[in-house]
């Protein structure tokens, strides 16, 4: 008896660690949703999301009549993408009486259901995976550096003002199941890291394009990879995925050393990069809700920002900072239906992390909801041992918005706000006088410089510059860079009908001392527009029908602004535009050295077909006489895309 009474506690010991051990106390909601997912392979979730399915959707789905995608056409897009339908695309209106767990069984079913997409890869496989000696570190982070500077010196780059006309495509990659291409690629000695929103996770020959490894994960990648390490030195790479939960990975074997959830609120996501400094990780902590409160049944606003500290050995929380107070009614909406707040001021940023002073910094968002927040469109200063708030700096008061003001939506608030969030990470770097200063971008179209040692918790802002007039979309998007005494920024300013408002994308080079603009370089369309088939914007845009087909969209983009993370090196700048252009520019006076396109159709070196689309997000990156290339994003009607695209410096003869 005492014999079979230990086998059972046995088993019910394996059960809770098979299950998550502590963490199933902790979030037992969270960690039996993980399991599940990891587990999805051997649990019958495929066939309760095809019973979902049958039920709620094959009505049209399965009728040629409505001339809807077929459920063998919706098997060839990824999980995240049938999820980001039903949830607040064109799909939300019919999906709205499913819950999450059940739209997420049927978009599990319909990625599941797809055999073709990757009989590639066994092709793909690198003959000989034997890797260089070299364990130089290229790319080690989203902005190339704790400081966010996104700076490769000539050495580390191998591309300067002589060479750079000689830059051709050497190979090309083409990501199976996706649109949007997100996550920038660490580069370790021959060895490029890079994940997909296809749950996927490559480790490929950088020079040569083929397959060292792969991995599936539970949900896609989300966040640009961070190489970090553990307190015993072992290295591992960093990243986040579409369900908020932060993965730690050993680069040789793609195996999951831990994973932590880091979800606020349900509708928490991480769009920013993770910073890692002395065992420490640094997690932004972002918000779908912006998106979902334009329908008219959500309940708004009750999610906002954060970041969270874990410990980077093993995934433990050290601490959490929260951008307001937890929502609570404020009152009801045009429609009659309760309204929560305060709310938003979310981190959408890569935190720039100060070990000379131990506090990181990044940007927020703008409020979703009324009460408005001094924590909103705000620069924020936390102590790196506690989370604890050094100081902040707010740039725009009373900024609330969501996407309900696009269509004048009952969750709009009465006097919205223009949407002028932080999404450029705040870059550290150092005046000619040797002293540090903090610079930061804003959709607003302003540049601003503080001093990082303020007397006090307002911050101490050194000067500020307007380059344009910013909008929803415009403005200072993803990144700048510094090279030396010159910052480098793109401007994405697509064109709104909005009084007052004349669109000014492009790059401009401004003196980090005084804010001085260098010199401006304009991008422009380059072609005929038609104006009648303008995309709508952001959620109406989802849910609308097209009014371009695709190969119009490609012809001729709407969209042509610089929203990408640029690049910076001694000699160069390299910036990418929503149009699919790719540009290196002299950084003494703007020239343009060089020019490509990559919105175009590919024969990809991994053996399938491939097109380029929108560059945006994350930022194109060098290594050693190679410049890395992702081309494809259509969260906004921009021009979908798959590619990963490889350019060398021509050898010499």
């Amino acid at each position: 008896m005492k014999k079979s009474l230990l086998i059972f506690a046995l088993i019910l010991v394996g059960i809770f660690f098979g299950l998550g051990g502590p963490a199933l106390i902790n979030d037992p909601k969270g960690t039996l949703e993980d399991f599940a997912v990891r587990n999805a392979d051997v649990l019958p979730l495929e066939r309760v999301g095809s019973y979902l399915f049958d039920k709620n959707c094959a009505t049209c789905h399965d009728n040629p009549a409505m001339h809807a995608p077929t459920r063998e056409a919706l098997a060839g897009f990824s999980k995240e993408t049938v999820m980001i339908a039903m949830e607040f695309g064109k799909m939300q209106p019919m999906a709205a009486h499913l819950n999450k767990s059940q739209r997420g069984l049927i978009a599990l079913y319909l990625a599941g259901t797809d055999t073709q997409s990757y009989q590639w890869l066994d092709t793909a496989m690198c003959e000989n995976n034997l890797r260089s000696d070299t364990d130089q570190t290229f790319v080690g982070s989203w902005g190339l550096g704790n400081h966010n500077q996104r700076f490769a010196s000539n050495e580390l780059a191998g591309i300067d003002r002589d060479n750079v006309a000689s830059l051709e495509l050497a190979w090309s990659f083409a990501f199976p199941k996706v649109a949007d291409m997100r996550s920038q690629p660490v580069i370790v000695g021959d060895t490029m890291y890079v994940g997909d929103k296809a749950k996927k996770l490559y480790a490929l020959d950088r020079k040569t394009g083929c397959v060292r490894a792969h991995a599936d994960f539970p949900a896609g990648v989300r966040s640009s990879i961070t190489l970090a390490a553990r307190d015993n030195g072992e290295a591992l790479l960093v990243f986040a995925d579409s369900l908020a939960t932060v993965y730690a990975v050993d680069p040789d074997t793609l195996d999951i050393v831990w994973q932590t959830r880091t979800q606020i609120f349900d509708k928490s996501v991480i769009t920013g990069t993770i910073s890692y400094a002395d065992n420490r990780l640094f997690v932004p902590i972002s918000s779908y809700e912006v998106a979902v409160s334009g329908s008219p049944t959500h309940l708004c606003c009750e999610s906002h920002g954060g970041v969270i500290a874990l410990n980077a050995s093993n995934g433990e929380k050290l601490w959490q900072w929260e951008s307001t107070i937890d929502a609570t009614v404020q009152g009801t909406n045009s429609d009659g239906q309760e309204q929560f707040g305060p709310s938003g001021a979310v981190v959408w940023t890569t935190p720039a992390v100060d070990q000379k002073r131990g506090r990181i910094y990044f940007g927020t968002g703008e409020n979703l909801s009324e009460p408005a927040t001094d924590t909103s469109d705000a620069i924020i200063a936390l102590d790196i041992e506690t989370g604890k708030l050094a100081w902040k700096f707010q740039a725009t008061v009373g900024d609330v918005w969501n996407a309900a003001c696009q269509q004048g939506g009952a969750n709009c608030p009465e006097n919205p706000g223009g949407d002028f969030d932080f999404g450029a990470s705040v870059i550290i770097t150092q005046l000619p006088d040797g002293s540090d200063v903090l610079l930061a971008g804003q959709k607003s179209g302003e540049v601003f410089a503080f001093n990082p040692e303020p007397v006090g918790l307002e911050g101490d802002l050194l000067w500020r510059n307007r380059i344009s007039l910013g909008t929803t979309n415009g403005g200072i998007h993803w990144g700048m860079a510094v090279s030396g005494e010159t910052m480098i920024v793109p401007v994405a300013d697509p064109e709104r009908d909005r009084a007052g408002y004349t669109p000014r994308p492009g790059l401009s080079a401004l003196d980090i001392s005084t804010g001085e603009v260098l010199w401006q370089k304009p991008v422009e369309r380059r072609c005929e527009f038609d104006p009648s088939k303008r995309p709508l914007v952001g959620l109406a845009a989802m849910r609308a029908a097209k009014t371009q087909t695709l190969e119009e969209q490609y012809q001729c983009s709407f969209y042509y602004g610089l929203s990408s993370a640029a690049t910076a090196t001694p000699e160069l700048a390299f910036s990418g535009s929503l149009d699919g252009s790719i540009r290196a520019y002299d950084i003494n006076n703007g020239d343009i050295l060089w020019q490509t396109q990559t919105a175009i159709p590919f024969n990809a070196t991994n053996g399938i077909a491939g097109h380029g689309g929108a560059i945006d997000v994350a930022g194109q990156v060098v290594a050693d006489g190679w410049l890395y290339v992702l081309s494809g994003y259509s969260m906004f009607g921009q021009l979908p895309g798959n590619m990963l695209l490889a350019y060398r410096v021509k050898p010499d003869e």
